[in-house]
This record gives C-alpha cells, sequence and structure tokens, in this order.
C-alpha cells in the first residue's frame, strides 16, 4: 500500500459533496440498470444499506449455475428486484435477485460477454454472433433483434430512446430502441469493444484504433478524437471530464466539450478496466498493481491497493465502499477514502465480470460460471 496523501482527501472531501451524479432527495432509484449504471460514473450514490462499518460481514446470499459451458464475464443489471445477466454459454438470464430461481433465459447465437442494459422494461444485449438483441424484461421474448458484421461484446447504452452499441465491424451503431432500426453508424479504424457513455447529447467510446472518439448522440458526427493506446473499456464520464484508461498504462482526463487533455497519470500497467467517478475521485484499475484512487480535478493519487495479482474487472463504488474483482478468483470491498481491505471472497476462477450493488446486495459473475449475491449475515 502506498502512503496516503492525507491532506488531499480533506480537500477532496469538501470538493466532492457537490459531486455530479447524485440525485435530489426523493429522487434516488437503487436499481442498476446497465453497466455505467446509467450516470456514466459506476457510483451507486442511493445505496445506504453497506457501508465501511458493516460490509465485512457480507456472506453469500446465492449463487447461481449460469455457465455451464463457459464462465460469466457479463456485469448484472438489476432492475426491480431482478437480475439480468450473460454468460458464455450463449444465455441472458433473469433471476430473481431475493433467491436464486431462474425467470426466463433466452439463447443466442453466440457468447454472452455484453452487459445487459435494461430500459422501459426491455432488455438490450450484445452477442458474440454479431446480433444485437431486445428481449422483454418480463418474459424474455425476443422483439427486434439487429445484425451486425462482427461480434458485439460491447455493452449498450441507452438514452432517449436510442441504443448505441459498438462491433467488432469498426462501427459504432445508433438503433432506435423500439424498433431496431439503424439511426446511423460511425466507423473507427478498429474494432469497438469498448461500452460507450452518453452524457448532454455526446457520445464518447474508445476503439482499438489508438483512439476514444466523441460524436454527436443525434446524428453520430465526429466532435474530436483524442490519440491513446487500445481503449477496449468504457469511459466514465463527471462534472464535464471524460475518464478513462488505456492499454499504454495511463489513466486519462479530458475536457468533454473539447477532448483538450487536462491530467494523466501513469499506472504499473495496462488499463482494460472502465473507472469509477464518486466524490471527486477516479477508482481506476491496473492489470499489474490493482486499484488506484485518483483526485478527479488534478490527477494526484490519493491512494494505491495491491491486491496481488492483474484484473479486467470494473470497480462499483457505493456508500464509501469499492468493490472490484480480480483475476486471484477473489471479490474485493476496499475502504473508497484509504484503500483499507474490508471484505474478500474467494471464487472457483477469475472474475473478470464487474460488481454492482443495489438494495443492499453485491452482485457479480465469475468465470467459474456462477452468478453470486452477497448480503449481510
Amino acid at each position: 500500500m502506498k502512503p496516503i496523501h492525507i491532506l488531499v482527501l480533506i480537500l477532496c472531501a469538501g470538493y466532492a459533496s457537490v459531486a455530479s451524479g447524485q440525485q435530489p432527495a426523493g429522487q434516488c432509484s437503487n436499481n442498476w440498470a446497465e453497466f455505467h449504471r446509467g450516470n456514466m460514473q459506476r457510483w451507486n450514490p442511493c445505496e445506504k444499506e453497506l457501508n465501511v462499518h458493516n460490509v465485512g460481514r457480507l456472506g453469500l446470499k446465492w449463487r447461481y449455475d449460469a455457465g455451464r459451458r463457459g464462465g460469466v464475464v457479463s456485469s448484472p443489471a438489476v432492475v426491480n428486484g431482478v437480475v439480468y445477466v450473460g454468460s458464455l454459454d450463449g444465455n441472458v438470464y433473469a433471476l430473481k435477485a431475493s433467491t436464486y430461481g431462474k425467470l426466463w433465459s433466452y439463447t443466442t447465437g453466440g457468447s454472452v460477454n455484453s452487459s445487459p442494459a435494461v430500459v422501459n422494461e426491455v432488455v438490450y444485449v450484445g452477442s458474440d454472433d454479431g446480433k444485437v438483441y431486445a428481449l422483454n424484461a418480463n418474459s424474455g421474448a425476443n422483439l427486434w433483434t439487429y445484425t451486425t458484421h462482427g461480434s458485439v461484446s460491447s455493452s449498450p447504452a441507452v438514452t432517449d430512446g436510442v441504443v448505441y452499441v459498438g462491433s467488432t465491424d469498426h462501427k459504432i451503431y445508433a438503433l432506435n430502441a423500439r424498433t431496431g432500426a439503424k439511426l446511423w453508424s460511425y466507423t473507427t479504424g478498429n474494432k469497438v469493444s469498448s461500452p460507450p457513455a452518453v452524457a448532454d447529447g455526446v457520445l464518447y467510446v474508445g476503439s482499438t484504433d489508438h483512439r476514444i472518439y466523441a460524436l454527436n448522440a443525434r446524428t453520430g458526427a465526429k466532435l474530436w478524437s483524442y490519440a491513446t493506446g487500445n481503449t477496449v473499456a468504457s469511459p466514465a464520464v463527471a462534472d464535464g471530464v471524460v475518464y478513462f484508461g488505456s492499454e499504454d498504462n495511463i489513466v486519462y482526463a479530458l475536457d468533454a466539450r473539447t477532448g483538450a487533455k487536462l491530467w494523466s497519470y501513469t499506472t504499473d500497467g495496462l488499463v482494460e478496466s472502465s473507472p469509477a467517478v464518486a466524490n471527486g475521485v477516479v477508482y481506476v484499475v491496473s492489470s499489474y498493481l490493482g486499484v488506484y484512487a485518483l483526485n478527479a480535478r488534478t490527477g494526484s493519487e490519493l491512494w494505491s491497493s495491491e491486491n496481488g495479482s492483474p484484473a479486467d474487472s470494473s470497480p462499483a463504488v457505493a456508500n464509501g465502499v469499492v468493490y472490484v474483482g480480480s483475476q486471484d478468483d477473489t471479490v474485493y470491498a476496499l475502504n473508497a477514502l484509504t484503500g483499507a481491505l474490508l471484505w474478500i471472497y474467494t471464487t472457483a476462477n477469475q472474475v473478470e465480470s464487474s460488481p454492482v450493488v443495489a438494495n443492499g446486495v453485491v452482485y457479480v459473475g465469475s468465470d467459474d460460471g456462477n452468478v453470486y449475491a452477497f448480503g449481510l449475515k
């Protein structure tokens, strides 16, 4: 563990009290409806049950075998008491959040790496068969299918009646959420496995052509692009800043409007996971060291925590706790202010799935084929 910069932490805590993404009182939903949670930050400001004082009492609530022919790298979505998740066995599953019971499953023609997005009782998800699916959230019935010319491991982002998703055919697509009709597509220089992020009418997405793009969300017109290393994870967007990691080992903060670099921070390994942003802090995971906490305004390191193994699971933040999976088969909970280890759980294989937190429960998949739910004992 590297030293904590106490003064910066104190300043950061004060700066963070009005961080974007915090919904007004009475308007907070504990659903985690898509990969970014819907606020483009992988932060649940509505979680009140789990905290730094009781998270050490987390225990296994249930687990469901959703991958007899492969693991679960998809990040779950949790909406209105149902967990939606993809599996490498080619299925999309809907599970009861309170128990491990299956409500329905839908079989695609390929592995499902994509994390579902659930909006207006429709589940949107991609598959390695090259298709984007819209499924009825209550029954699993297929509403429409759109075929790309490559595999779709990108996780959809859905806003204002439009589904945005990338494909290995080098394109980012905008589809009508109701009909699946293509509204526009934009061709990058290489594969797009990065889940897009959409904020204030702009779509941000990375590509393996060593660039991140900002596109007009309505028309697909390019606003700007920034040269970097391969970007396979999703950007996070907060307070007019785009945060993302790259396979050049660097975390970047760019002006969301112009693409100008505000700061960069060099880690000890590839950054193949998406950042989480909460309370003025950016949390990122490198493939070598573990978790870093960076001041969102300046990029200075607040703390770093070694977990002893590479990781490409994206962190989730809720009520002062950071949750992340690792290739050492383990799910970790860390104190968001200090990086101190609060809780661990070891599965039977590496954890590439990104955890989500909703209503006092942590949900995550594992390469052992199971979906796990952890609640207070």
